[in-house]
């Protein structure tokens, strides 16, 4: 790959990158400001600002979406008559959980045995920066020989659908020829790999009330109703006993025919504890990329420590439900919520509100754009051919950007891979990855203008 002028400007740019990372992830810029003060991500997206009108671009600006966050938006012309290429990251991210579990300080980028920890460093904000890599090693190199729009979120991980809704009211504001998602990751770090299909999500919170009040357990237990109770039982009719997920009218046997993802690698990806079984049927694929998924998010109930004897009067979870491509998530949803409704126990009054959401999405890995990509990975991966994969998460904004552009492509690529270990304690990334998807996405720019 140093033979390669792109490559060798990418090489020489990885300490500012370094630099821009490290800036970038002290931003506290979860996009809860119940937890973490907007200003936190007001700063990150002011960052994101500057550096784009840094880098020549025009129109940058701060997009209010209607779900109270910013994205921010900036467009930089080519050559007359090029094709136009939307960059897609997001700036907000995943709170960090339990702070004191982290090796170092979760908004801190911290270099540690080869990778860059940090919450962040892979998912997103590491592809805001592969973006700019990308362009910068352009400009070195002869010009951006297509149009560039770029769109960085800042409500992805909540899922609240603000830039989707921003999307539908300025639809001319997004167009472009093909979009790439840098918000993916490869199926491991080394394999280049192209993601094909995302499965969809709805998020649900789930209130049963049994009580007027919390009541003495030794008075009043064993003859009254425990919303606790009942809601537990709610919970565990979401799985069978082998851990498939069952929701009632909702099929779960689709079966996912490209790469295959090894058992015992996926043991070690997640850290599944020796003697613990998965859980699921079919192969880890099926399960992971081509099934749906139920995870009970959180529960509110009383903590161990200060708890009572009391039977509990109410309770309440958030249960999220990921739905492979093909099934729609509006009546996916549906479905959770009627089979929650004829699972309660007991006469147990149940409510259900919903969320979040989003559909799933299938590639078309057929097109052109694929083809650019394909040859440019072989560059920066050499010895490696692209593979496409699945992910078992979402990323909502695509099903809506196909729906609005279906005659626009969509590649889905990032710096996700399992090792980055993104949504837990110790995210971090690799910034050989950084370096070599920096290299095929400017080379992709390269080889799809003159396509």
């Amino acid at each position: 790959m140093s033979s390669n002028p792109v490559a060798e400007t990418v090489a020489s740019l990885m300490p500012r990158a370094k630099a821009e990372l490290t800036e970038l992830v002290a931003f506290k810029s979860v996009a809860d400001f119940d937890q973490y003060p907007r200003s936190e991500s007001e700063g990150a997206a002011n960052w994101i600002t500057d550096a784009l009108r840094s880098e020549g671009f025009q129109d940058v600006a701060l997009l209010d979406t209607p779900d109270g966050t910013q994205s921010v938006y900036g467009f930089l012309p080519g050559p007359e008559g090029a094709k136009t290429v939307l960059l897609y990251a997001h700036y907000d991210v995943q709170p960090p959980l339990d702070e004191a579990a982290w090796t170092t300080p979760p908004f801190e980028l911290v270099e540690r045995d080869g990778r860059w920890y940090g919450r962040g460093s892979a998912d997103c904000k590491g592809g805001v920066v592969m973006h700019l890599l990308a362009l910068r090693a352009l400009k070195a190199n002869g010009g951006i020989p297509v149009h560039v729009k770029v769109i960085v979120e800042g409500s992805e991980e909540q899922g609240t659908g603000g830039l989707e809704r921003y999307a539908e009211q300025h639809p001319e504001l997004l167009t472009a020829d093909t979009i790439v998602i840098g918000d993916a990751g490869n199926f491991r770090a080394g394999i280049p790999t192209v993601t094909a299909t995302l499965r969809g999500m709805t998020l649900v919170r789930v209130q049963v009330d049994t009580l007027e009040g919390n009541l003495h357990s030794g008075q009043f237990g064993g003859a009254a109703p425990d919303a606790l109770a009942a809601l537990i039982r709610v919970l565990d009719s979401l799985r069978a006993k082998d851990g498939s997920t069952t929701v009632d009218g909702l099929a779960g046997d689709s079966v996912w025919d490209g790469l295959q993802y090894e058992d015992q690698a996926f043991r070690e990806d997640a850290k599944v504890l020796d003697g613990v079984e998965l859980i699921g049927s079919g192969t880890v694929a099926d399960r992971v990329w081509a099934r749906p998924a139920v995870t009970v998010l959180g529960i509110d109930c009383p903590p161990v420590v200060g708890a009572t004897p009391s039977v509990q009067a109410g309770a309440r979870a958030l249960v999220s439900l990921r739905v492979p491509p093909g099934v729609d998530a509006v009546e996916a949803t549906k479905l959770l919520e009627a089979h929650i409704e004829a699972h309660t126990p007991w006469g147990a009054r149940v409510s259900t509100e919903r969320i979040g959401q989003g559909q799933a999405f299938r590639a078309d890995t057929s097109s052109p754009a694929y083809a650019s990509m394909a040859e440019a990975m072989a560059v920066a991966y050499p010895g490696q051919e692209m593979q496409s994969a699945g992910m078992g998460g979402s990323i909502p904004l695509c099903n809506t950007l196909a729906s609005l552009y279906p005659q626009t492509e969509i590649l889905l690529i990032g710096l996700s891979e399992p090792e980055a270990q993104i949504h837990a304690v110790n995210e971090s990334v690799s910034p050989d990855e950084l370096e070599r998807l920096s290299v095929a996405e400017a080379l992709f720019l390269q080889n799809y203008a003159a396509s």
